[in-house]
């Protein structure tokens, strides 16, 4: 087997790290569609709890009253945040005590 030149060496290696390049690009745009995909998923559900808790469709209109409502909350005292804060301190607790 004859040794390759210089030259050749460089040019296998930057077909390599083209191809690594490409390979990351692709990982990449995996990962985005992905973190899409579960934003989605989050958001469809976050909906279809507020109109199970109301009974009702969300109408557009609704939104603006509904996004101010949940900004008065939060500035009155953080209600929702200390709420779901608790629920979380409770599921690591009780993970915890299960897990032992």
């Amino acid at each position: 087997m004859a040794q390759r030149t210089p030259e050749e060496r460089l040019a296998k290696n930057k077909q390599k790290q083209e191809r690594l390049k490409q390979e990351e690009r692709k990982i990449k745009s995996q990962m985005v569609q992905n973190e899409r995909k579960a934003r989605t998923r989050r958001l469809i559900e976050i909906g279809g709890a507020v109109e199970s808790v109301l009974g009702r469709p969300i109408e557009k209109e609704d939104l603006v009253r509904l996004i101010g409502f949940l900004k008065q909350q939060e500035e009155r005292g953080g209600y929702f945040t200390r709420a779901m804060a608790l629920v979380q301190l409770q599921q690591e607790e009780k993970y915890s005590v299960d897990g032992q």
